[in-house]
């Protein structure tokens, strides 16, 4: 074996450099914050239009494996309850639903993203409309695939639903 303690030396102080290197190359480091952004409140319109248009595979979409919902009144809820929840809603005759989301703000921290948004739900039967919101906050999580996807979500009433005039 031929080493000499410069080799060594050398070798030690590369180490730092292809460390710096190989963290630079990494799926983070070309992480644009605000392309993530974009793509989170992209991902929450797609949500909203699959919800108006009644798609419940569309809906269910935005949630990861793993979501874990807290909403009051009802037990926390995974993945496959929320979207039977959901897809039972959507399957109503008679009803129509419009959902809209204002987003107040998208914190983001490498592979996680929290959003602080208000839903705003106006429900209609014949020609009565009722309106609610629901303020809210979602956990997103980058997924393997690249997507945005919602892994935790607590949501509460603003305020007393409302009549609207349309």
């Amino acid at each position: 074996m031929n080493s000499s303690p410069t080799k060594f030396l050398l070798h030690y102080r590369t180490l730092p450099w292809v460390f710096w290197l190989t963290a630079a190359i990494s799926p983070l480091a070309w992480a644009d914050p605000g392309e993530d952004k974009a793509a989170i409140s992209q991902r929450l319109h797609t949500w909203a239009a699959a919800f108006n248009a009644r798609d419940a595979a569309g809906v269910c979409d935005l949630f990861a494996p793993d979501l874990i919902a807290s909403v009051p009144g009802a037990p926390d809820a995974d993945r496959d309850a929320v979207c039977g929840r959901l897809s039972t809603l959507l399957a109503k005759p008679g009803t129509s639903f419009h959902y809209s989301p204002e987003i107040h703000e998208i914190i983001l921290d490498g592979d996680l993203a929290v959003v602080r948004l208000t839903w705003t739900l106006t429900t209609g039967q014949g020609a009565e409309r009722q309106r609610s919101q629901e303020t809210g906050m979602d956990v997103f999580q980058r997924q393997a695939d690249g997507r945005w996807s919602i892994i935790r979500f607590v949501a509460f009433p603003s305020g007393p639903d409302s009549p609207t005039a349309d």
